[in-house]
């Protein structure tokens, strides 16, 4: 997990221009020739991984799949295998571009990629981010992109970095990339539904990954292994379902609210299903005010047995824009619409924007928006954590800092505990002393 730049040294210094400064030389953004074959890492090789590595390849004719990295050599081989299946003559993983470990993700973005697809739990996501932005990778980022406020504003500053690059960031907010969702959205902000004064949007499913029994884990298991091979039921890896999964939900609240940061958040959240030895809610509810008291409503649910529900139901003074009911979104009131377009697969659409900018020579730079996304997630769920009412301002302040960056595979590693509204304390920084503030006046 360690890099050039930590996220406590980022903390520690005045800010990302900094970082900026600091990067060398900046590289600008070259033309792919159609003939040059585009060499594509993979930085964790689960399902979304090898999701994403497929769906590169279907994007570009001539690009392969070169180097993978994981913290588990049968993972790779899993992954290898599934993607050699449908593209047997691009996926070229040799011996020593299978890499192992938590420093795999530094050792395959130094061993000559041109695109970086990073899939790895969320909490190594912004040093993974910096490392391939230092190194002049276009970059493919799932989401979320922290897991922490002080890993937010060093992804934050690796996103700055890209676009001085001019390096391609695309995003793992794929409904931005959905051909009804964009028309859908595209018609809020000419005004079909009129204002927008309200919004719900729900995430109700059953449990993603639960977390197995204690007598699962082997003797000679270390706490982090443990912890990582269980990841989604940590909050210093997963960020919590709010904002690992119903992140998406949150995402198109923010699209709708012109990508613009809430004022303030209050929410409730809590554990019904008991676990052994995680640290997430199971569900959770967040109201975001965007002023003016228009409200903005998420809640996400992961409970087996129970209803399952996900729509985005967008109020406006001249109509609703509904998303999830049906196949097709719709909106009623007096200028009636239902897309009635083919609708393309979005997984497919944001890997094509990728691969179209680089072969174009353009650049592509989600970062504003995707790190927006994050930290509105984080804010819901550090609103529920806590039971305080939580503003902008106080997230941009925040110093939260869920996990150490130079954790070892066999290293023991206790998390925060699971977190009680009420108890459980929101990270400011510490009031400047008299002196210190003397000082600075000097």
């Amino acid at each position: 997990m360690t890099s050039v730049l930590t996220r406590r040294q980022f903390a520690q210094t005045t800010g990302s221009a900094a970082i900026l400064t600091a990067a060398g030389t900046l590289r600008a953004q070259q033309k792919a020739d159609s003939q040059e074959t585009l060499r594509i890492g993979l930085v964790g090789c689960g399902g979304r991984g090898t999701g994403a590595a497929s769906q590169a390849l279907g994007a570009d004719y001539n690009a392969k799949i070169v180097a993978m990295a994981d913290i588990d050599d049968k993972q790779i081989e899993t992954s290898i295998n599934s993607l050699s299946q449908k593209y047997p003559d691009r996926v070229d993983v040799k011996p020593d571009k299978r890499f192992i470990g938590l420093d795999a993700y530094q050792k395959l973005i130094d061993c000559g990629v041109d695109v970086v697809l990073l899939a790895s739990p969320p909490g190594f996501r912004p040093v993974h981010l910096m490392a391939a932005v230092d190194a002049g990778k276009h970059i493919f980022a799932e989401k979320p992109m922290a897991v922490d406020t002080i890993g937010y504003h060093l992804a934050m500053a690796a996103v700055k970095k890209a676009a001085e690059k001019k390096l391609n960031l695309v995003a793992g907010f794929c409904w931005r990339y959905s051909t009804s969702r964009k028309e859908a959205f595209s018609r809020i902000q000419d005004g079909q539904i009129g204002d927008v004064t309200s919004i719900l949007a729900t995430y109700h499913t059953g449990p993603v990954k639960p977390m197995p029994p204690a007598s699962a884990r082997t003797p000679e298991m270390s706490d982090v292994e443990w912890q990582i091979r269980n990841w989604y039921n940590f909050s210093w890896l997963s960020a919590d379902s709010i904002a690992e999964q119903a992140v998406h939900s949150i995402d198109k609240i923010c699209w709708a609210m012109g990508d613009k940061p809430p004022v303030s958040c209050i929410a409730t959240g809590g554990r019904q299903i008991p676990s052994e030895g995680g640290n997430i809610y199971d569900h959770f509810h967040a109201a975001f005010e965007w002023g003016n008291g228009l409200m903005c409503h998420l809640a996400n649910r992961q409970i087996k047995g129970c209803a399952g529900h996900n729509q985005d139901i967008i109020r406006g003074d001249k109509g609703v824009l509904i998303i999830g009911k049906g196949n097709a979104p719709f909106i009623d009131g007096p200028k009636r619409w239902r897309f009635r377009d083919e609708e393309k697969n979005m997984y497919d659409l944001e890997h094509e924007a990728l691969f179209n900018a680089i072969r174009k020579g353009e650049v592509i730079n989600d970062g504003d928006r995707m790190m927006l996304s994050t930290l509105v997630g984080i804010m819901g769920r550090e609103a529920a954590y806590t039971g305080q009412l939580l503003t902008w301002q106080q997230m941009l302040d925040c110093t939260q800092d869920l996990a150490p960056d130079d954790l070892k595979w066999e290293d023991s590693f206790t998390p925060t505990p699971m977190p009680m509204p009420g108890v459980t304390q929101f990270q400011l920084p510490a009031p400047k002393k008299p002196e210190d503030q003397d000082q600075g006046k000097k």
